[in-house]
């Protein structure tokens, strides 16, 4: 709950946050416990007379809840979809000097927080919560605290709690207190997230499992003095492979008042700004530990979040979170965090669990309202790469590249790859040659179209993660007019006469950079097969004359992948489109075909328009293939632009546990 005399900080808005999608990498660590220890703001402050509920209205809306029984806690650790659950000051629902006390909120947002443990959709992992648990700090009130977590203790769920500016005075060092006495390190003495305490234990470190992985979650006092922060460091340089979330009561709040409704003013991306003790967390423990990349924090209302760059350069995420001020106090309204690591997104909800157990028909219109909160400050998604995010702490795994004789599958027919043959960088010259590794003879031969650029083609280390050589082909060529470089098989090639009547499976990785354009470099043929429809006698629907025999391209609508062929069994081509490939990333295209049908395959996934159409072999004119070259009515129309990598065809299906990626 914020106060009186607390000051914010404007001169710190910190930058939106950003991110890019990558599969995130699982690396656990050990969970090594640490010893225990022998307002302004614009935000509005809450006097005591400002409470937001009354004993008999909690009354009759507790009675409307339908609390039921309690499943167990059993959070999936393995799964990369998990939940943090954020619970911020209750403090209005224990008031014990008022005789107010009202736990049915809280306990039937504990009730849910343990039933979707495990779960699909939820797996909520732990809970946070955020301080403030009492409005006036006394015995009577933490004894009914006391009973409230313990629905928690009994089901062994884990958690952390912190005091609040009502639950204590002062700092740290106050020594006992009724909130010490019932909340303290005490409490999780049997619990299997706490990991330790300070000498004062008013800080406190849990280790939750999640993802694979192990988090370090620092619950902070509202007022921690240096020998807080010195110990909250010792923790985090205990556990160096660890990313680590902050809470605290008092970090960030938001510049503007609830005078402004819905609650929300500016930028809800960067709408909070750290107070005058938030500062102080910033300075003495934030900035220089790269591996706290999220704050939690209560106190303040209304709600905000805003992300600040730390010494390392890296984003920190920081969030108030606090409901009191709303009906009933907030009714133990919870935040979930919703952690997405193979989107690499966090997405947030607010709900209230104590509503959502009513029958709808006997709601209340104030209940009904605040069941779920949604707007922008309440319901938002955070992109965070975790990979790159937690690389300064834990190093990406880069995979090795494979020596290319163990992809040489049965029935390879030709594999084209480019490490080892030229530095990064420097470019390729007309007549150059690339060598066949499959032995085949299907070797290729740079050509440049007159007028290009002379590193219009030029070697690369970029690659796809998955990819076993690790170095690429960059093309920079388009049309209008019609530049760069392409490589082609030779003449009397093998693969020219190949028509694939058992089958085949043709891969490679492609990435497209960001000045990528649909006008100048839509429909270039990462591969393709010369000869053109009309020479090979092709006709009917969907036949265009001039257009090769065989491409696999990217379209000019969104970088869709589309594998057009002839078969030998038709007139007509079959084609398999895939959805649009964002550009910066690489991108492992297979398309396979089993004799009878074909498939296209994005990632290792079949795509939606994958014709089921008898589709027999590829018609030949015994002509080149073409890499990175596209041609119409016999001339070379456009040339690729971006990487190409490793090329492998096959002259039979393979499935995807066959693929490159492998």
């Amino acid at each position: 709950m914020c106060t009186p005399g607390d000051t914010p900080s404007h001169d710190r808005t910190g930058q939106s946050r950003r991110g890019f999608l990558r599969n995130a990498a699982l690396a656990g660590a050990g969970a090594a416990a640490v010893g225990v220890g022998a307002t302004a703001l614009g935000a509005t402050p809450a006097a005591a007379e400002s409470a937001a509920s009354t004993a008999s209205t909690a009354s009759a809306a507790s009675a409307a809840a339908r609390s039921g029984g309690t499943g167990s806690w059993k959070p999936d650790a393995t799964s990369l979809q998990f939940t943090l659950a954020v619970m911020p000051d209750t403090q209005f629902l224990y008031w014990g000097s008022q005789d107010s006390i009202e736990r049915t909120p809280q306990e039937e947002s504990f009730r849910y927080i343990i039933d979707n443990s495990g779960t699909p959709d939820n797996n909520i992992v732990f809970m946070v919560h955020l301080g403030d648990l009492t409005e006036d700090a006394d015995p009577s009130s933490f004894a009914e605290v006391d009973k409230a977590f313990a629905l928690l203790d009994r089901h062994g769920a884990g958690y952390s709690v912190l005091a609040g500016n009502h639950d204590v005075s002062g700092d740290d060092s106050r020594g006992d207190t009724p909130y010490l006495r019932t909340m303290g390190p005490q409490r999780f003495r049997r619990s299997k997230t706490f990991a330790g305490a300070d000498k004062t234990g008013y800080n406190t470190a849990h280790i939750f499992e999640a993802a694979g992985r192990s988090w370090l979650v620092l619950a902070l006092d509202w007022r921690t003095t240096d020998q807080g922060f010195a110990w909250a460091n010792e923790v985090i340089k205990a556990h160096p492979r660890m990313p680590v979330i902050l809470t605290s009561h008092d970090i960030v709040g938001s510049p503007y008042d609830d005078n402004v409704f819905p609650y929300q003013s500016g930028n809800p991306e960067n709408n909070a700004v750290l107070s005058g003790y938030g500062q102080t967390v910033w300075d003495k423990l934030i900035n220089d530990n790269d591996q706290i990349f999220l704050t939690l924090n209560g106190h303040y209302w209304p709600p905000g979040r805003t992300t600040a760059k730390n010494a390392a350069g890296n984003d920190v995420h920081m969030h108030i979170t606090n409901y009191q001020n709303r009906y009933f106090g907030g009714g133990g309204m919870i935040r979930l965090y919703h952690f997405d690591l193979v989107r690499n997104t966090i997405d947030v909800e607010t709900i209230n669990p104590w509503i959502l157990a009513q029958d709808p028909e006997s709601r209340t219109l104030l209940a009904a309202e605040h069941a779920r909160i949604t707007g922008p400050v309440d319901n938002f998604s955070v992109a965070i790469d975790f990979d790159q995010r937690f690389s300064g702490f834990v190093p990406i795994p880069v995979r090795p590249s494979r020596p290319a004789s163990k992809e040489l599958v049965k029935g390879t027919l030709a594999y084209w790859r480019f490490d080892g043959q030229g530095a990064p960088g420097t470019a390729l010259t007309s007549g150059q040659t690339v060598r066949d590794l499959s032995g085949r003879g299907n070797d290729l031969t740079v050509v440049t179209v007159p007028g290009t650029a002379a590193d219009a083609l030029t070697w690369s280390a970029d690659h796809h993660p998955d990819q076993p050589g690790h170095a690429s082909l960059k093309f920079v060529g388009g049309r209008n007019p019609v530049h760069g470089a392409y490589l082609t098989t030779g003449a009397q090639a093998p693969l020219n006469a190949e028509t694939f009547r058992s089958g085949y499976t043709i891969e490679t990785f492609v990435s497209m950079p960001l000045d990528w354009d649909a006008g100048n470099n839509g429909w270039a043929s990462i591969l393709s097969r010369r000869g053109s429809a009309g020479a090979a006698g092709k006709h009917g629907k969907n036949t265009d004359q001039g257009e090769p025999l065989v491409q696999l391209a990217i379209s000019n609508n969104g970088r869709e992948p589309q594998f057009n062929h002839y078969p030998l069994n038709d007139t007509y081509p079959t084609t398999n489109w895939g959805h649009g490939l964002v550009e910066l990333r690489w991108w492992h295209l297979a398309v396979v075909n089993d004799g009878r049908f074909t498939k296209l395959y994005v990632e290792g996934a079949p795509v939606a328009d994958n014709p089921h159409r008898l589709s027999l072999g590829l018609t030949s004119l015994g002509l080149p293939w073409l890499v990175g070259g596209h041609e119409y009515a016999g001339a070379v129309d456009i040339v690729f632009h971006g990487n190409i990598g490793d090329i492998r065809i096959v002259g039979r299906p393979l499935s995807q546990r066959e693929f490159l990626t492998a």
